[in-house]
């Protein structure tokens, strides 16, 4: 039977309606529409207010990251992940970290790039003087439009331009610096982008079609820094082995992306506990990672004189405290009390100290006993559930298939059926 996803006025259903339609459309069972409509810590209402076209709401596991020490202070690390293992790593780390003194940070101002396109123009060189030299007519103009956020300290502070050249031709692209002090700040920067375009316009003689906020940060940067004793760390041989790891993944892209990746299973962690934007975090690490030519890696592992390990991580940091799901969602709120900071900041601090954290946790695994050893023990628990065990079955089956080295979905069964039948 065809059935068509071409739905009039979908967005005007309530939930209800629209997992009915859905559940006809894809089969769903009774208990399957149960599940997704019990929402748990995210009343449904509000799920239907944040997003379009709610059906239900998705559970990810929240575990804590302990152990961490930054700036001589201790946190605790609220980390949203279904991968195995990373919060272990990531508490791990801080451990050897910790044995060191801790995690160090520091961070750029709050500064986001807001930019506005504008094409068609005769002489851009000389349209982009024009534009510098109208400077404090254009942040003056920005700044109207959230004159709370001119309030605490925040706002348009500065503007640069420049000049492009593309496949349709060339452009000038005008660049608003705005402090968002604890905001991520998307909504202010498109605001003032869109409210001075009419003034880009004006100025320059071309035709502005693009204002919105770049979510390459490089204003807005967080960078962390550790020494972890060798002994802590597995000793000279492994110290040593880490620091070839990162030489290879900055001279290539290939073990860039997953070493990348690696620090950034902690950061995207705690970007979701907090119901702040892990796509733009990812899209801005990314950039940054390439932003001289070459996409490399963003911490750098080092061995000091006295054969410690010392390493560090630079990346952009747009995260908020207020606006969005971070001040809507109830688990999103209660993920900032126990990390307990003040400013997006401090948050963004933080985050590069988990990043770094996991960086090294991986690592640390890769080159002292191989990544598959750390991950199957917790992989072969899912592998477990998905196959039906219940309880106490679970970490029988998982450790007979460690143990065996058959971390598969045929032997949980047939090891299911074995266990349950020794128990009668």
């Amino acid at each position: 039977m065809s059935r068509s996803s071409s739905v009039s006025g979908f967005y005007k259903f309530t939930p209800k309606e629209r997992l009915a339609f859905v559940k006809e459309f894809a089969s769903l069972s009774d208990e399957e529409c149960f599940l997704l409509q019990n929402t748990g810590s995210l009343p449904l209402d509000l799920a239907d207010h944040m997003i379009e076209n709610v059906i239900g709401a998705i559970p990810i596991p929240l575990g804590i990251g302990v152990n961490f020490l930054i700036n001589k202070r201790d946190y605790l690390i609220p980390m949203a992940i279904e991968e195995p293992s990373v919060v272990a790593a990531a508490s791990y780390a801080a451990k050897m970290v910790r044995d060191g003194g801790g995690f160090y940070t520091s961070s750029t101002p709050p500064v986001m790039i807001g930019q506005i396109q504008a094409v068609g123009i005769k002489d851009p060189d000389a349209a982009k003087l024009r534009v510098l030299e109208a400077k404090e007519e254009i942040l003056k103009k920005a700044n109207e439009q959230d004159p709370v956020l001119a309030s605490v300290g925040g706002g348009a502070k500065d503007l640069d331009a420049k000049v492009i050249h593309t496949s349709q031709g060339t452009m000038l692209i005008a660049e608003l610096h705005v402090d968002c002090r604890d905001a991520m700040g998307a909504n202010a920067v498109n605001t003032m982008a869109e409210a001075v375009a009419p003034l880009i316009e004006r100025i320059t003689g071309g035709r502005v079609y693009l204002r919105i906020i770049s979510n390459l940060a490089t204003k807005r940067l967080a960078k962390a820094w550790c020494t972890v004793p060798k002994e802590s760390v597995g000793g000279e041989e492994v110290v040593d082995g880490i620091v070839n790891a990162s030489a290879f993944a900055a001279a290539d892209p290939y073990r860039a992306a997953t070493h990348n990746k690696g620090a950034l299973n902690g950061i995207i962690a705690v970007i979701l506990a907090t119901g702040n934007d892990h796509r733009a975090i990812e899209a801005g690490a990314h950039a940054y990672a390439a932003l001289k030519g070459q996409y490399t890696s963003l911490s750098v592992w080092k061995k000091n004189e006295n054969g410690d390990l010392v390493g560090s991580i630079e990346l952009p940091m747009a995260v908020g405290l207020i606006g969005g799901a971070v001040r809507t969602h109830p688990i999103a709120k209660i993920a900032i009390k126990i990390l307990g900071v003040k400013t997006a900041n401090e948050f963004a601090e933080v985050l590069a100290a988990v990043g770094l954290a996991q960086n090294l946790g991986a690592l640390r695994a890769l080159v002292h006993e191989g990544i598959q050893r750390g991950h199957m023990s917790l992989h072969a628990r899912n592998i477990a559930v998905a196959a039906g065990a219940k309880e106490e079955l679970i970490d029988l089956v998982a450790e007979r298939m460690v143990k065996e080295r058959k971390v598969r979905m045929d032997r949980a069964k047939e090891l299911i059926k074995e266990l349950s039948s020794a128990e009668k």
